[in-house]
């Protein structure tokens, strides 16, 4: 048994100043206020291992590459930030290309190295594309649609629904047991209801690449906010959204609708550069990354790590509702009952970090 100690545990039922954890076969056993009379490790905070459920890549390596060895590299690197739940997303490419890709991540969530698959794309708005393809970018055709959902391990597809057949893919995509997301998307505010009422649970990286707010036409952002059944993912690294919309949906939608993602790209945790997204050229300067050709913002650098930081010390969001943002909600959006929290008989994912809210270690199942 290890028992490790801290100045403050977060746990479902708030912060214990000081408490401790104790970890047997892979579990966490007990979690108790105070202090032990023995502990193998003391540190400032222990949270739960932080639950990502939109990444690309990182520690310059892709989960595009279709290559085995470097998708388990991207992920290892997360893991060493803390991210003990990781599912893997992919840009848009050709239907052929997302079957390779989607193949061998399965394969790979297979042996639990990554939660499932996200794809993200090619089923969306032109308009909103991003750094996304543009010549790739489809309407979702029945077919292609099933073709990608019979991948094993797909746990999320992000649509534009005011696409031809937008809305008929959403419900197949919910039909297949998967998570209809919506995003990349000029949808107005009733289409967007549609979307909602057609099952969409997931807001995909919340006012990014979406039709903005407007008092005549709120678009989709006002309706997937009112939207009780649906989680928004918010990208909180200081480049796409300011801090204060940060703290204000954790506020507004409350720590249980909204998940912190990272929108990584191979390029985090490197230097500035040029890297790939897809098959686009990307430049990171002062860490942020944007399209080479157009300056679209083109994912993030950022850990989860480095995002809850951001989100407790500049965004000013309370640490046991940080901890929700970053590990609970994702957690309980995938399903996954065995982790995202400090709790007796979960998973011992766990992430232990200094008086400055950065990583010491990160303990694992």
């Amino acid at each position: 048994m290890t028992i490790l100690s801290a100045d403050k545990v977060v746990t479902p039922d708030g912060v214990l100043e000081p408490g401790w954890v104790s970890v047997e076969d892979g579990r966490i056993a007990r979690v108790e206020r105070g202090l032990p009379e023995r502990t193998d490790r003391h540190v400032h905070v222990i949270v739960p291992g932080f639950v990502d459920i939109h990444c690309h890549g990182g520690g310059g390596a892709s989960f595009d590459s279709a290559d085995p060895e470097e998708c388990v590299r991207a992920a290892a690197f997360h893991l060493e930030h803390g991210t003990t739940t990781l599912v893997a997303s992919l840009v848009t490419a050709t239907p052929d290309d997302l079957e390779r890709r989607a193949s061998v991540l399965a394969e790979l969530a297979d042996d639990g190295v990554v939660a499932g698959v996200h794809y993200e794309g090619p089923f969306l708005s032109v308009a909103r594309k991003g750094a996304h393809d543009p010549t790739l970018l489809r309407a979702p055709d029945a077919e292609t649609v099933g073709r990608l959902l019979k991948i094993p391990h797909v746990r999320m597809m992000t649509l534009a629904p005011e696409l031809d057949g937008g809305l008929d893919a959403l419900r197949r995509v919910r039909d297949a047991g998967v998570i209809p997301a919506v995003g990349h998307t000029d949808a107005t505010y009733d289409v967007a209801l549609e979307a909602v009422r057609s099952g969409a649970r997931v807001a995909t990286h919340l006012f990014n690449g979406m039709r903005p707010l407007n008092h005549r036409e709120p678009g989709p952002i006002l309706a997937l906010l009112e939207a009780p059944d649906v989680t928004v993912e918010l990208v909180g690294d200081g480049v796409h959204l300011h801090p204060s919309i940060v703290a204000h949906i954790a506020r507004t939608a409350g720590s249980a609708r909204t998940a912190l993602v990272t929108d990584s790209i191979a390029a985090a945790g490197m230097s500035d550069g040029e890297y790939r997204l897809g098959g686009l050229d990307v430049e990171v300067r002062d860490g942020v990354a944007r399209l080479a050709e157009g300056g679209s913002i083109a994912g993030s650098t950022a850990t989860a790590a480095a995002i809850f930081r951001q989100t407790v010390l500049t965004s000013g969001v309370a640490l046991e509702d940080a901890v929700r943002l970053a590990a609970t909600t994702p957690a309980a959006l995938l399903g996954l009952t065995d982790r995202g929290a400090v709790a007796p008989g979960l998973r011992a994912d766990l992430v232990l970090l200094n008086a400055d809210l950065r990583v010491e270690t990160v303990v694992t199942a």
